[in-house]
């Protein structure tokens, strides 16, 4: 079954205009991706990491994507197609509160 990695954009402001059963759905719907198998986590705060030519690691605070909303989080999910993988995401805590899920099929 394919694997694809999606990522959640999204901010308080939005989350916060959803009604009490919208988030508690939003998050149930988690909860059945997390219980399905899915690999579910919050964002931290990043660092970025080069080794140009292998001659010295480099490490700065903060992360490269850019965005106008910040990244919340990121799962890794199993579905039959993208369609699939789109629909699982489509009612989650990003989608549904004004921000955004990217789904990303992982090529391996």
């Amino acid at each position: 079954m394919p694997t694809f990695i999606t990522i959640g954009y999204g901010d308080e402001a939005g989350y916060h205009q959803l009604s009490d059963d919208r988030k508690q759905a939003a998050h149930a719907r988690d909860d059945e991706l997390n219980a399905s198998g899915a690999l579910i986590g919050r964002a931290g705060d990043p660092v970025q990491v080069r080794n140009p030519d292998g001659a010295g690691v480099r490490i700065d605070p903060g992360p490269f994507l850019r965005s106008t909303m910040p990244i919340a989080g990121f799962a890794i999910i199993d579905a039959e197609d993208i369609d699939a993988a789109i629909e699982r995401v489509s009612q989650t805590p990003c989608a549904v509160a004004h921000g955004v899920v990217e789904v990303w099929p992982l090529q391996t």
